[in-house]
């Protein structure tokens, strides 16, 4: 899967994430992203953020660590 699609895809769950209340939302997206993506997604997401995350959102790019 193109990288442009897990950022998109994982932009949009910070976005919703972030509406939320608490203080847990990267915890919560780290806990969504373990749940319904596959661990090829996953490394596919963190090899992309390792090279360049300036197009990942602030809770994604919190939420790296935690997945």
């Amino acid at each position: 899967m193109p990288h442009e699609k897990l950022t998109r895809m994982a932009n949009q769950i910070a976005t919703f994430f972030a509406t939320q209340p608490g203080a847990d939302q990267a915890e919560r997206v780290a806990g969504h992203l373990k749940d319904f993506w596959g661990p090829e997604m996953r490394d596919a997401l963190k090899a992309h953020a390792a090279e360049d995350d300036s197009d990942l959102a602030p809770l994604v790019r919190d939420a790296i660590p935690l997945i």
